[in-house]
């Protein structure tokens, strides 16, 4: 193969040649631009995810091959499989060169037909690892139409610019970080209904933080998009362990220790997930493709898996199929069948309480019609705080309700909420719900295109849940004769005043500024008696 030639957009790298957020940033931002000419936003992100993917995998790899050379290794005992955690095929490199530098053979060697190039690197690499099984099936990049190949050939050249290798990377973080911004910004272009595929990183580290998942937990979220709960859970676990001085070897065996399930309706983004997992080195975990109501994967034989934590942002205002599911093989509908009518919120909800075990907890974000809607959902509600002995249902399984800004998710203004369940609440809080107000403007960043909860906005609402206490306008605490009498109503503003706070009022201040209207008016009055004596016609007075 002929080195292609293609004029490319170089870089600027830092001074020791490492690549930061925004090298990579930059890469992907120019991504979009090249092959927006000939696809819209809902199809440019798959060729810049699978070359973000492949580069990192054959960077990685080429690392692992010269550091066992360094070693002493030979360069054919160094490049076989049973060396590398992933290991990636011959036809599936980013490029191979001869002695002299020149580019023989890889990805990067391409000059037609680059697009079912593509495909048969992304197969080679499916093949290579059992996780990333049907990840990347993209066989459309054959269709020149939408990938020309001058676009693939351009994109293949930029992402050579940068390293990807672990040794090359600004910090650890760096990779992880550019693939969730990758996310993040498909999400905002395409404006795609909240919580398809992308939970706002911020929505994602809230729920994390109010249930603090440790390294010896079953963590589980059946809805799970592109992945960021799951993995977010198992960063702050590392961190915890990293905080009791643990080497690096002793972290690794209890992160070996913790469970990382996930189940996802849509095939591309399941694939998105893997990759993400892999991107942040979590290669020992398990994400099924399947509609998590109709057919759950995360299955013991003829039981749900129970975990320690469920974390899920499911899409809201649903539809499903409410008919025989009072019949369902896991009984997971027992407080109530909500409607099917783009109401299947309640039924996420049941699922994932279904899926805790007797000290498990969840944080689940829902659009807030579950928390006042009548019927049916009023039922399921009541039963969930009273529970019912004849039909053996746990009551008093919700511990806090926590309202949402408005414009906080990509593609809808509807502001959500999160439902905190628990299984096993301590003493305390028995028979007792905690409101926190968190949609009050002093609570979030009140930007243009989509709000925010800033880091010390999530700060505020996790200490509000731990403390437990009154806060007035931000946070109630309900016993269960307040919740029987709003009719197991649990919208947050029957709790708490949600009206945003009214500036304060200086009254010197405000007096000193009426005095000064009062001279105003007087000096306007005098200027037009003496304009009308001057016109002769007449006064005021």
């Amino acid at each position: 193969m002929k080195n292609a030639k293609c004029k490319t957009k170089k870089y600027k790298f830092l001074s020791e040649n490492k690549t930061n957020f925004k090298d990579l940033s930059d890469v992907i931002l120019d991504a979009a631009r090249i092959l927006r000419k000939s696809l819209n936003a809902s199809e440019n992100y798959k060729p810049v995810l699978a070359l973000l993917f492949i580069k990192r995998l054959n960077d990685t790899f080429e690392e692992k091959v010269k550091k066992l050379m360094d070693s002493g290794m030979t360069e054919d005992e160094a490049r076989k499989p049973r060396r590398h955690d992933f290991y990636v095929p011959p036809e599936a490199r980013w490029k191979v060169e001869d002695a002299n530098g020149k580019i023989i053979d890889g990805l990067m060697g391409e000059t037609k037909n680059i697009g079912t190039a593509l495909i048969k690197v992304c197969k080679a690499i499916e093949k290579s690892k059992e996780i990333l099984e049907d990840t990347m099936s993209y066989s459309e990049f054959n269709k020149k139409k939408k990938y020309p190949d001058s676009a693939l050939r351009e994109l293949i050249h930029n992402f050579d610019n940068i390293n990807l290798s672990n040794d090359s990377l600004e910090n650890p973080d760096v990779l992880g970080d550019a693939y969730e911004y990758l996310l993040e910004t498909f999400a905002d272009e395409t404006k795609k209904k909240g919580g398809q595929f992308y939970t706002p990183r911020e929505v994602v580290q809230l729920l994390v933080e109010l249930m603090e998942p440790e390294a010896d937990h079953k963590i589980c979220d059946p809805t799970c998009g592109s992945g960021g709960m799951l993995i977010h859970s198992r960063i702050f676990a590392e961190k915890n362990l990293k905080k009791l001085g643990l080497s690096d070897e002793e972290m690794n065996k209890k992160l070996r220790n913790m469970t990382l399930h996930g189940q996802e309706s849509n095939p591309d983004t399941v694939s998105m997930c893997k990759m993400n997992m892999v991107l942040h080195e979590i290669v020992d975990t398990k994400i099924e493709h399947g509609d998590t109501l109709e057919k759950p994967k995360l299955i013991d034989g003829s039981e749900l898996i129970k975990y320690h934590r469920v974390l899920a942002n499911f899409p809201f205002s649903e539809d499903w199929k409410p008919s025989g599911k009072d019949k369902d093989a896991f009984e997971r509908f027992r407080y109530g069948l909500p409607p099917g009518d783009k109401k299947a919120d309640f039924a996420f909800i049941q699922h994932m309480l279904a899926s805790l075990n007797d000290e498990g907890k969840a944080a689940i974000v829902s659009g807030q019609g579950v928390l006042f809607r009548s019927a049916k959902e009023e039922e399921i509600r009541e039963k969930m705080v009273l529970g019912d002995e004849k039909e053996n249902l746990q009551g008093d399984v919700i511990e806090g309700i926590i309202a949402l800004p408005k414009k906080l998710f990509f593609g809808t203004p509807i502001p959500g909420c999160v439902f905190i369940l628990n299984r096993n609440k301590p003493k305390e809080r028995k028979d007792k719900i905690i409101f926190i107000n968190a949609a009050r403007k002093d609570h979030f960043a009140d930007l243009p295109a989509r709000n925010k909860l800033l880091k010390e906005n999530i700060k505020e609402i996790v200490e509000a849940f731990k403390s437990y206490k009154n806060e007035m306008g931000f946070c109630h605490v309900a016993d269960l004769k307040e919740i029987k009498e709003n009719n197991f109503n649990l919208n947050v503003s029957r709790y708490i005043d949600i009206s945003d706070p009214e500036k304060p009022i200086s009254i010197p201040k405000t007096i000193d500024e009426i005095n000064e209207l009062k001279i105003c008016v007087k000096e306007s009055q005098e200027k037009v008696r003496l304009d009308l004596e001057k016109l002769e016609l007449g006064s005021l007075d």
